[in-house]
């Protein structure tokens, strides 16, 4: 989709989430052709010529002043990330001919931050703007085992290719929308970005749900909140999460996960610290499956391969005082 597409598109799916009503507007009934606000209502609001508001809507956004820009985002009532979307798309639209993509550089993680995340008492991870896991601690990677099992682990396509994200994703509709979103965001921020474009393109020919929510056109800029998780070895746990970029390493990410102190969540997450560090598999205490025949008992001590019983005597072994018998 071209840059103008995507301006025309943006703007249409905001204003078909504000009514009149809204917007303060009276409302003189009659059918209305499209939901929410029409064109020159929305011009109004903005305090600019509908001339000029359809040229923006049209996709020609580049240019636009900050005001006009500001103008457009009160009178569609849109949130701080919508607002900053509409500014990138500002600030990205081709002046000519349209740019050409470049591929993208991950830059190695740096020793420094990796010692960070091993002293941390919380599970973190670290990924790209187009969502690579690039690193993790020890907690963090128990946390997100089922997605680490990967070549190339990458939070997009474990959400939307692989079937297990439906379990270990409580609410996994809203991870789905939540991740389209954050995969726009970044997209307005950095169309060039070829990784970025291919994995779009990726998720847009092989999911149905990443063209549904992706055609959404929603935004959203993981900072804070809380989630559950289904983990396959101790269950539910339910986690608050905390969004860091990296300084000087644009487009890279440090999310944290904690629990409340007290909680179920804290004792499985301490189960699950047990389980990173032994490697074993563990059976979650609140389900039955501790007591079937196909999960490992983790409570029987295993044998050490250190101790071994006594070897049987050679008989070939001279005893003093002993003369050997005949060979039969």
């Amino acid at each position: 989709m071209s840059s103008k597409d995507e301006v025309r598109e943006f703007l249409i799916s905001r204003r078909a989430h504000v009514t009149p009503e809204q917007a303060g507007l009276p409302d003189f009934g009659g059918e209305r052709r499209v939901p929410g606000l029409r064109r020159e209502e929305v011009a109004l609001l903005a305090g600019v010529s509908l001339d000029y508001y359809t040229r923006l809507e049209r996709g020609n956004i580049r240019g636009a002043s900050e005001s006009v820009l500001n103008a457009v985002a009160r009178a569609l009532q849109l949130d701080d990330v919508e607002r900053q979307h509409l500014f990138d798309l500002a600030r990205t639209a081709p002046a000519g001919s349209p740019a050409r993509s470049r591929k993208t550089i991950t830059p190695a993680l740096r020793t420094s931050v990796q010692r960070v995340l091993d002293n941390l008492a919380v599970p973190a991870i670290v990924y790209t703007a187009h969502q690579d896991l690039i690193a993790s601690n020890l907690m963090g990677r128990a946390l997100f085992s089922p997605h680490f099992e990967a070549e190339q682990p990458n939070l997009a396509r474990f959400v939307f290719l692989d079937r297990r994200a439906r379990d270990y994703y409580v609410d996994w509709p809203l991870a789905r929308r939540t991740t389209a979103a954050m995969l726009r965001l970044e997209a307005g921020r950095d169309p060039l970005n070829s990784d970025l474009t291919a994995l779009i393109g990726e998720l847009s020919t092989r999911s149905p749900q990443f063209r549904a929510d992706w055609a959404a056109r929603d935004v959203h800029e993981h900072r804070t909140g809380r989630k559950t998780l289904r983990h396959p070895e101790v269950g539910e746990i339910e986690v608050t999460f905390d969004v860091f970029e990296m300084p000087g390493e644009a487009g890279t990410f440090v999310t944290t996960f904690s629990v409340d102190e007290g909680s179920a969540s804290a004792d499985r997450l301490a189960l699950l610290a047990s389980w990173a560090a032994t490697g074993r598999a563990l059976a979650d205490p609140d389900t039955d499956d501790a007591g079937r025949d196909d999960m490992p008992d983790t409570t029987r001590p295993r044998a050490d391969p250190t101790d071994r019983a006594p070897a049987a005597p050679d008989p070939t072994d001279r005893v003093p005082g002993r003369r050997r018998g005949p060979t039969r």
